[in-house]
């Protein structure tokens, strides 16, 4: 009693009182965390069918090990299995029966909490109809939904030293600049701007609210284990703010990390990074991880001369402090995440002007996380609790000319989440079912130049879906109902299906909504880079859309090698959308909510193989026809790039010593808002452009250096800024960039990698 009555006390205090002091929150955060531990056991359960002719049916005696923890088991009459896994993972599951062909399935820590079905093809058949798994890169075959992973060994391939640089030889995801002083980035999905994109860490709600416009570069890449991309809705298990996709980062366990990683970075700009991992296992129970990151730029660099830095100067620290507990019957994990990030551009420090333009800006953000999960007494029964804490505060200006001075920019956000999701499964994992309930307590407030948005909210959210996990066909379907202490009541639908054509070819398809509720004014205050001023909506409104869509992915040997190709096509309607129409005016910007006026269809056809060991390559290409009604005329929605072509190569040495990347990055026309002109011309879209990088890269026991170029062809906007000679003009715009700015850039860096020593 005293625990519940307290905690609501302190949590409405918090949201609403800002004299509450934080660690008070902190302790009982903390302490409902670990109440809510239950006893469980940790095991890997599944069932395994065979494949002869036509029919399938369980299989008896299929032995079952697990290759790095050297564990074994054996089916059952039913084809079901039980097998602890070991401390350390990934591990290798394989199973193997005589008549039929072995297959292999990478087991990773959240598989403890679900169980596995898969199927073994007999022997007799021909080659080609082997299905095999792995923890790659690429299409995730067992997936009901269109899942795309992004591993370890692709991070690598390019600096990657922030979330931003994550992507580039990604086709699914575009990374853009928001403007020409603050250096910002932001991503784009299905044509949609990236707040349209559910981001998770570990499944747990991440850059949401107002570090949605600068949390992707102070989350450092050096970080991740990998990266999950969805797209389209996704289960409404994980949310309803998933519009475009859902993006989930991985991290190493803390009981599976290396001991000890460090970083260090450099490129020719002047920027510096460094990154440290250290990771302490106590017992096989208890570990630790220690994540750091440390970025500066304190050089100036105009090469374009026109007065403004091309980059920005700025410091950023993060840091992350993780644990795990993992016991014979309990097993939860806690995290403290947090940064402080400091940026300023424009114009020279030392500029002589009277009035010169500048850019200043300070995010300070603080978050914890709580997970527990345990098992129920019945055969395939879960729970799961998940909470997170969140602060977040961001102040800066853009500007300092004579005609408004500067517009100050003001954002603070407390945020409370907690989900508790019940799963149950049938014995013979055909059936799953998965229910729950999730709040949201919010208080925010933000201020951009004249205009203010405060409110406080609280939604709460009940949702329940079903799987059915058939040998050729599979679906997942739920249904979640959200209230909002603003908007109300809204149903959300949505449904996924999978159906494996051929052994080799599996199409799937969706159709869902979702919907969020926009921070409009910190989600666009890089627009503040220019003398333009807003008109805003009088009311807020939930922005609200339904996507559908398809894919369809298949495999094939030739001479050998396996070949794979991804083609896809979603399709997003707004049901009610904010249109930021820049074609208005060229003295202002307008933001309005417009109902049934909106929509995008993206396509992409992706093709991957390799032609020996050693020399793997990948091609893409994609298109995107974002519309919306502008400046009264339903027309293609400006700053987002129609076409894009990728293409890129790996070659790995023999010793696997050695390893050279080499990626083209095609990017195609943009329109442009009306009076803007490209090159002088009256031409109202943006030109073709190519933007090329490569890296090499020599690993050596414990230490791998790279050397590697971005930009390589030197390509840059010209004239990024309008009106650079004169910011006070009214028609400086600084927001119109469509390409690179600095020219081409050249960085090295060096990894010490001190493993964990096997027992």
């Amino acid at each position: 009693m005293f625990k519940s009555s307290s905690f609501t006390i302190l949590l409405i205090l918090f949201i609403f009182d800002r004299r509450v002091p934080v660690k008070y929150f902190i302790a009982i955060f903390y302490l409902l965390g670990f109440s809510s531990f239950n006893f469980s056991y940790g095991q890997v359960r599944g069932y395994i069918r065979g494949v002869r002719l036509t029919d399938t049916i369980p299989l008896n005696g299929v032995k079952v090990k697990l290759l790095r923890s050297k564990k074994a088991v054996f089916t059952n009459a039913n084809g079901k299995f039980e097998i602890f896994p070991g401390r350390q993972s990934p591990d290798t599951l394989v199973a193997s029966l005589s008549g039929y062909i072995s297959d292999t399935l990478i087991i990773q820590q959240q598989d403890r909490f679900s169980a596995l079905s898969f199927v073994l093809f007999s022997d007799k058949l021909k080659p080609e109809v082997i299905v095999q798994r792995k923890a790659n890169n690429g299409m995730v075959k067992l997936s009901i939904v269109q899942l795309e992973r992004i591993g370890f060994s692709e991070l690598r391939r390019a600096a990657c030293c922030n979330l931003s640089e994550s992507f580039e030889t990604n086709a699914s995801i575009d990374v853009n600049l928001t403007d020409a002083v603050s250096g910002a980035k932001k991503i784009h999905l299905l044509g949609l701007d990236g707040i349209y994109t559910q981001f998770q860490l570990e499944n747990v709600p991440f850059l949401r609210g107002l570090e949605a416009s600068s949390g992707l570069q102070s989350f450092s890449g050096i970080w991740l284990d990998g990266i999950q991309i969805s797209k389209g809705t996704g289960s409404v298990v994980n949310g309803h703010e998933s519009m475009a996709g859902l993006i989930n980062l991985s991290l190493k366990s803390p009981l599976e990390s290396d001991r000890l990683l460090l970083n260090a970075y450099g490129n020719r700009f002047g920027r510096a990074e460094a990154n440290a991992m250290v990771s302490h296992k106590f017992n096989d129970q208890w570990g630790t991880s220690v994540l750091l990151n440390g970025s500066f730029n304190k050089t100036n660099i105009d090469e374009n001369h026109d007065g403004f830095l091309d980059l920005p100067l700025y410091q950023n620290i993060s840091a992350m402090n993780r644990w795990q507990y993992n016991g014979r019957r309990m097993e939860a994990q806690f995290a403290i995440y947090g940064y402080s990030d400091h940026r300023f551009g424009g114009q020279s420090p030392n500029s002589p002007l009277l009035f010169p333009f500048h850019m200043e800006f300070a995010n300070r953000h603080l978050e914890l996380t709580a997970k527990t999960g345990f098992f129920g007494k019945r055969e395939g029964e879960s729970l799961g609790i998940i909470q997170q804490l969140k602060s977040h505060n961001a102040q800066g200006y853009f500007g300092g000319n004579a005609l408004g001075g500067q517009r100050k920019i003001f954002g603070n956000e407390k945020r409370y989440v907690i989900s508790l999701i019940y799963e149950r499964s049938s014995e013979d994992g055909v059936h799953q079912v998965k229910s729950g309930i999730a709040s949201n307590f919010l208080a925010i407030d933000q201020t951009v130049d004249t205009h203010v948005l405060n409110r406080s909210e609280i939604s709460t959210g009940v949702f329940t879906e079903y799987a059915l996990k058939l040998n050729r066909l599979s679906c997942q379907t739920g249904v979640r109902w959200d209230y909002h202490s603003l908007f109300g009541a809204i149903f959300i639908p949505r449904m996924h299906l999978k159906y494996a054509l051929t052994p080799k070819t599996d199409l799937r398809a969706t159709c869902g909504k979702g919907w969020r509720s926009p921070n409009y004014l910190m989600e666009n205050n890089a627009l503040m880079a220019s003398n333009k001023y807003w008109i805003i909506p009088d009311k807020l409104l939930p922005e609200i859309s339904w996507n559908f869509g398809g894919s369809i992915a298949t495999e094939w040997q030739l001479f050998n090698r396996k070949l794979t190709y991804t083609t896809d096509l979603y399709y997003t309607w707004f049901e009610r959308q904010l249109i930021l129409d820049r074609d208005v005016s060229d003295q202002f910007i307008v933001l309005s909510f417009m109902d049934r006026s909106s929509s995008s269809l993206a396509f992409q056809s992706e093709f991957e193989g390799s032609f020996s060991k050693q020399f793997s390559f990948r091609g893409a290409y994609k298109y995107v026809l974002v519309t919306g009604v502008l400046n009264g005329v339903r027309q293609q929605q400006t700053m987002v790039p129609m076409h894009r072509i990728l293409v890129t190569a790996s070659w790995v040495s023999l010793n696997k010593r050695w390893q050279a990347d080499l990626t083209g990055n095609f990017v195609g026309p943009m329109r442009m808002p009306n009076g803007y002109q490209v090159s002088g011309n009256s031409d109202s879209y943006s030109p073709w452009y190519p933007y090329v990088f490569g890296q090499v890269a020599y690993q050596i026991n414990k230490i791998r250096v790279y050397l590697g170029v971005e930009n390589l062809l030197n390509f840059k906007q010209p004239n990024p800024i309008i009106f650079a000679n004169d910011p006070q003009n009214p028609g400086f715009d600084a927001t119109m960039v469509w390409g690179p700015i600095p020219g081409i850039n050249v960085y090295a860096g060096i990894t010490y990698n001190l493993k964990t020593k096997k027992r």
